[in-house]
């Protein structure tokens, strides 16, 4: 699955994959390409790979700028259905980020615009150096950021919500921390080795069987009535109770009274 692609670079060390946005002079901007990409990468199955998260970055000065400014001169004539059809692929992103089984990490630096901004926060946890600055611009020109408000509650509470899509304003990397888009701040020049860090901590304490379960249940109870989301997270429950990981981890902890570390 590592190969060669133009807008992307990837790299693995062990269990982890580092996946580096690489188009610099454009900021990193979603062109139908990297969308393309960036899809195919987050929709394969890199636990069975043996990777077990995902640390996602953007080369030169910008995390990305959001849209490709010479792909939405080309959508100003577009009729509805080439428009769906864009949009759709772009729906096919944010799905297979959020869907991915394994852990992932956003690595955010310099501006984070738009549908980067999405891309962002569709992963598990952002990591924002302290010269980010996060903006959902899409207001500002008459657009609305439509597929980011479907998941952006699961990030921000509401009156958060509206801050971030009704007042387009960059947000600090600081502020975005403290309202919950991001979830920790680290020197620009330590970005990658904190974020390095930070996973590989998740992955000692945390079974990757459970972490790929748990992501599942929040995406499938989000919005679904209180008895109905009982009832499906009581089947997890129960399932996840006749998995070796559960087993091992019930019985180390029984013996040792220390729960296993689970990156050996």
């Amino acid at each position: 699955m590592i190969g060669d692609y133009e807008r992307l670079r990837l790299r693995r060390e062990d269990d982890l994959l580092y996946v580096t946005l690489d188009d610099p002079e454009r900021r990193n901007a979603l062109s139908p390409q990297l969308i393309a990409e960036l899809t195919s990468v987050y929709r394969h199955d890199w636990r069975a790979a043996g990777v077990r998260a995902l640390l996602l970055a953007g080369a030169g000065k910008a995390f990305s700028a959001g849209a490709d400014l010479d792909h939405l001169r080309a959508l100003r004539d577009a009729g509805p259905e080439e428009n769906l059809a864009d949009s759709q692929r772009m729906r096919d992103l944010f799905l297979a980020v959020l869907e991915q089984p394994a852990l992932t990490l956003a690595l955010v630096h310099g501006a984070c615009v738009a549908g980067g901004c999405g891309l962002a926060t569709a992963c598990d946890f952002v990591l924002a150096a302290e010269d980010a600055r996060f903006l959902y611009s899409e207001v500002r020109i008459g657009f609305v950021a439509a597929l980011v408000a479907t998941f952006l509650p699961l990030r921000v509470r509401g009156a958060h919500q509206r801050e971030l899509l009704l007042d387009p304003e960059f947000l600090p990397a600081a502020r975005a921390v403290e309202i919950g888009l991001a979830n920790r701040l680290a020197p620009a020049a330590t970005l990658e080795a904190e974020g390095r860090a930070w996973a590989i901590a998740i992955l000692e304490k945390a079974s990757s069987d459970s972490i790929a379960a748990s992501k599942r249940l929040m995406l499938d109870v989000a919005g679904v009535p209180l008895r109905q989301a009982l009832d499906l997270a009581a089947r997890v429950n129960a399932a996840a109770r006749s998995t070796p990981d559960c087993r091992r981890g019930v019985a180390e902890f029984l013996e040792t009274k220390q729960p296993p570390r689970w990156r050996e």
